[in-house]
């Protein structure tokens, strides 16, 4: 079928809107009507070339959210008409998917950033040539999307779609770093380094497990200020003054639990410096691969840990659905986080975003 998509033909170029031949389903495929798609800051690594990813031209987008038009014979997870949010995929034989946890899938990286399906077969077509997709098994800067039934996670309907699609990725990142790795009881301390669309969401994690002393750090006075109208209780601009002395100060002594949330070794060095004897510091910032950092052993040593993160070791199927309860519920108004383009401004939603005057675009094909 033909469909619009937002095409990149090369590294760190524009977004071109351009006409595709997009795949038939196979068996396994739903076809999906995009509602709404995030942006988010792995969409740019991939098109500035920071992955080891397929060079241009591609397809991005990992945050679609949308209704089932069509699926394949063997599909029997969802069927047309469906609301469904697309999120990442995973092979579901490997020892990690097996023991429930999908997001450590050995096979990650050959079922979201091949540039095809696993078999190598393409999806995404200008003519004779080639566009390389299945970025997430999605691509989803585009009015329609392929996804495996593996990765589409249905949703109720009493809810506007177009909202949803963040929840795939950078929301379930930060809530699910919060609410299903770190398990924080009520009235425990938190201090979340980088309060952009998953440090925020990992804010609002924080909110709902009843944590009592939220301590928000950034650099931008905005997000801090948006931090504050969220339910953080203490903000920091660490561009004035020393957070971890500051942390240290407000808690006490340290916060039991610290997320890193902007993907710098100095920075994780600063929240691992934060913790008390038998803190936890979670790590959710993206970085390139061979990227080293110093500690202080004797810190470790002395009860502290620090665990790696991925999409906030999230179940999509059992946790985005939670999600959805809790900002039908009220508690979790990930919606205060977002704004909407228009599917045809997408270079302008990215440099206001690159330029942090919106913390989670939405485009509206």
């Amino acid at each position: 079928m033909e469909i619009n998509a937002a095409v990149i033909f090369e590294t760190s170029g524009k977004f071109s809107l351009e006409r595709l031949q997009l795949s038939e389903p196979n068996d396994d495929e739903v076809v999906v009507r995009i509602a709404g798609a995030g942006i988010c800051h792995t969409d740019l690594g991939a098109r500035d070339g920071h992955m080891p990813i397929p060079p241009p031209p591609s397809v991005f987008g990992h945050e679609g959210a949308g209704v089932v038009e069509r699926v394949g014979a063997r599909v029997t997870k969802v069927k047309p008409g469906d609301h469904v949010v697309l999120t990442f995929n995973s092979c579901g034989a490997c020892p990690p998917c097996k023991a429930g946890k999908p997001s450590y899938c050995v096979n990650l990286f050959l079922h979201n950033f091949h540039g095809a399906r696993p078999d190598g077969s393409t999806t995404l077509r200008r003519g004779d040539q080639v566009i390389h997709g299945n970025f997430f098994t999605q691509s989803s800067f585009a009015d329609y999307a392929l996804a495996n039934e593996r990765n589409v996670v249905k949703v109720r309907n009493d809810v506007p779609l177009e909202i949803l699609g963040p929840l795939g990725c950078g929301v379930q990142t930060g809530a699910g770093a919060v609410m299903n790795t770190l398990h924080p009881r009520p009235g425990s301390s938190i201090a979340i380094f980088g309060v952009g669309t998953v440090g925020l969401s990992a804010l609002l994690g924080a909110v709902v497990c009843g944590c009592t002393t939220i301590i928000a750090v950034d650099v931008h006075p905005d997000r801090l200020k948006t931090a504050r109208e969220l339910g953080a209780t203490h903000t920091v601009n660490a561009s004035e003054t020393d957070p971890v002395q500051q942390i240290l100060d407000i808690t006490g002594g340290g916060a039991e639990f610290v997320l890193e949330c902007v993907g710098n070794p100095r920075v994780l060095r600063q929240a691992v410096d934060c913790l008390p004897r038998l803190g936890v510091c979670g790590l959710l910032g993206v970085v390139a691969p061979g990227t080293e950092v110093a500690l202080d052993m004797d810190k470790i040593m002395n009860g502290r840990t620090v665990r790696g993160i991925i999409e906030g070791d999230s179940i999509p199927d059992l946790f985005i659905p939670k999600l959805v309860d809790l900002y039908c519920q009220g508690r979790f108004p990930f919606d205060r986080l977002v704004k909407f383009y228009p599917f045809d401004e997408i270079n302008h939603a990215v440099e206001e975003m690159e330029k942090g005057r919106v913390i989670k675009p939405i485009l509206r094909p």
